[in-house]
């Protein structure tokens, strides 16, 4: 018989009681002097670190990426250079506004973010279930998700926070399409796609640029829940993808997703119809076709959801050479907001975790110090650059092309393209839809919407309705009207 570990103190230390604490006699006061029990509470207290502003409530699992399709024409990125290529990946999926302990059924866009270990450091790929977003400009973001937390007096989530702000930001026209639309509650997380949203840049060997965005299209197929099934389901059991996507890969069934991109020139951005850049926006499938990469594969749970799950850190700003950004500014604002979030969260050094550290590189810098150092922190080598002493050199090969900018530093209105229109695409989408889809989605806003206090709110949203399409508008006011009986 194995002869079991001895339990120890923090320090390593034998400990003869893990029962009774130290007491002044049988009935007497719990004596200081108990450092076990000091140290067990301290630590007890100190097991919960900050959530995530946004995307709290999540799940995570292991896998690689093969590329089946020879990109090389557009980026010259390592780990898709050749077919057959396999690079490992860490993926997190998630809900956007509600805390840990929040149901995993809710209406809400999920998170979709891919952590690349690739020979040339980390890549970040931080997308949504959705290809578009409620807004355009990051200056909006955090008065956006405040309507969605909690209200200040109530604490609770008020329809007339969420609908008084898309009154005035017709631009979430179309995101709150989608998200009322039968995608708007996912199945399971096996069963939804992954969007980058943002376009980003590629660039080959050549040094020619194009823009591109990501779709990790679910290869079980789209499958979905409707209000009262998911309602269900919250009141049953509100971690209900969390354990589908546990014991799937525990069965044997490892979810999988075919990687496309949309592949745009650099040169074509400027006289497109509407500008590439803005995330309330689609680009058109007629105009820039999916263009297969490869296959995602989730074979191995992690271990230690708290280490491999709640800390995983994932930053859009880590690219590698070959991909980088683009002018989009709610990825601009996001390049410095993720990292910040990170080092809030969980401290300066985070970038060594396990889940978070590269691995299939190591990292080669002259960061030192700081809070929950737990490396040899760099031993008695020089921490400055230059150097004289063989340290760590930069490679003069920028990772990414630098992109043309001019005007005046300002706040700036977004450059008008023919179909720069918040209303457009949101009608379009809505024309796409079955008569039964139709039905469920307009029936899902104003169960929503017929909650809101204020006529004026409601007015002004259902004109961004009628602008998207007038049979869309009008079936909501009539929807809204009976709900308010």
């Amino acid at each position: 018989m194995t002869e079991r570990k001895r339990l120890t103190t923090e320090a390593g230390a034998p400990v003869a009681e893990n029962q009774r604490s130290q007491t002044a006699g049988p009935g007497g006061p719990v004596l200081l002097q108990d450092h076990h029990l000091l140290e067990k509470l301290a630590r007890f207290n100190r097991e919960r670190i900050p959530e995530r502003i946004v995307h709290a409530k999540g799940s995570g699992a292991h896998g690689y990426v093969e590329v089946s399709h020879d990109v090389t024409q557009w980026t010259k990125a390592k780990f898709l250079s050749q077919v057959g290529k396999r690079t490992e990946v860490f993926v997190r999926f998630s809900t956007v506004a509600g805390e840990r302990g929040s149901a995993d059924t809710v209406r809400d866009p999920r998170g979709f973010a891919v952590k690349f270990y690739t020979e040339d450091g980390n890549y970040d790929l931080v997308g949504n279930d959705t290809p578009v977003f409620f807004i355009r400009d990051p200056l909006k973001f955090p008065d956006f998700i405040h309507t969605q937390k909690r209200d200040p007096y109530t604490n609770v989530q008020e329809p007339d926070n969420v609908w008084d702000f898309f009154a005035l930001s017709p631009e979430a026209t179309h995101q709150f399409t989608w998200l009322f639309g039968d995608r708007g509650i996912p199945a399971s997380y096996r069963h939804m796609d992954g969007f980058s949203s943002h376009a980003y840049q590629w660039v080959n060997e050549k040094g020619e640029l194009f823009w591109v965005k990501y779709r990790f299209k679910t290869d079980q197929g789209i499958k979905c829940l409707t209000a009262q099934e998911a309602a269900q389901i919250a009141g049953e059991n509100p971690d209900y993808h969390q354990l589908d996507l546990l014991h799937a890969i525990e069965n044997g069934d490892y979810p999988s997703w075919t990687l496309m991109v949309q592949v745009m020139p650099a040169a074509e951005a400027a006289t497109y119809r509407f500008n590439p850049f803005d995330l309330t926006k689609v680009w058109s499938f007629k105009d820039y076709p999916s263009q297969p990469v490869g296959k995602l594969v989730l074979n191995r749970n992690p271990e230690n959801y708290f280490a491999e799950v709640e800390q995983a850190a994932f930053n859009p700003a880590d690219f590698v050479p070959g991909i980088g950004p683009s002018p989009d500014k709610m990825l601009q604002g996001r390049l410095f907001a993720y990292g910040d979030a990170h080092r809030y969260r969980l401290g300066i050094n985070h970038t060594q975790l396990p889940v978070n550290r590269p691995h299939a590189t190591e990292a080669n810098n002259y960061g030192r110090d700081g809070n929950m150092r737990f490396d040899g922190n760099g031993g008695g080598s020089k921490n400055y650059e230059p150097n004289s002493f063989g340290g760590p050199v930069q490679t003069n090969e920028p990772l990414y092309a630098g992109i043309q900018v001019q005007g005046a530093a300002a706040p700036h209105a977004w450059e008008l393209h023919t179909e720069d229109n918040d209303f457009v695409q949101a009608g379009n989408l809505y024309r796409l839809m079955s008569e039964a889809e139709k039905q469920r989605l307009v029936q899902n806003i104003a169960g929503s919407l017929g909650r809101v206090s204020r006529e004026d709110i409601i007015m002004k949203c259902l004109s961004h309705f009628r602008n998207a399409d007038p049979d869309y508008g009008e079936r909501l006011a009539k929807a809204v009207r009976a709900q308010r009986r």
